[in-house]
């Protein structure tokens, strides 16, 4: 079984910025997709970002474009462990941050995006910008 643990959520003033981390266990994530969904009320889960192995020191990684720029996921998989730093915040950056993974290889970008495709998940944390 895995678990994911989301932590570093909070309260920030708009411009300012956080890192998110999810740490894993139960089996190590180095050539599964990590990715980070967020959902804000009264809204769908949307996809935030997603990264995956693809040899060597290289990772791939999208990115929604509300958030293309100002947040970057990375990972540690010495720790098990994948980041979202996110800086630049904007108020509606408000909501429910998630993070997921998924023990398969994602081949496309609509695949990286898909919640579907993505077999465990965190309980979520909370990050809330002020204007």
């Amino acid at each position: 079984q895995v678990q994911l643990a989301e932590s570093g959520g909070g309260l920030v003033q708009a411009g300012g910025s956080l890192r998110l981390s999810c740490a894993a266990s139960g089996r190590t994530f180095s050539s599964a997709a990590m990715g980070w969904f967020r959902q804000a009320p009264g809204k769908e889960r949307e996809f935030v970002t997603a990264t995956t192995w693809t040899g060597g020191i290289t990772y791939l990684a999208y990115y929604a474009d509300s958030v293309k720029g100002r947040f970057t996921i990375s990972r540690d998989d010495a720790k098990n462990t994948v980041y979202l730093q996110m800086n630049s915040l904007k108020p509606e950056d408000t909501a429910i941050y998630y993070c997921a993974g998924s023990p398969r290889r994602l081949y496309s970008r609509l695949e990286y995006e898909s919640p579907y495709e993505y077999d465990y998940w965190g309980q979520g944390t909370q990050v809330t910008v002020s204007s």
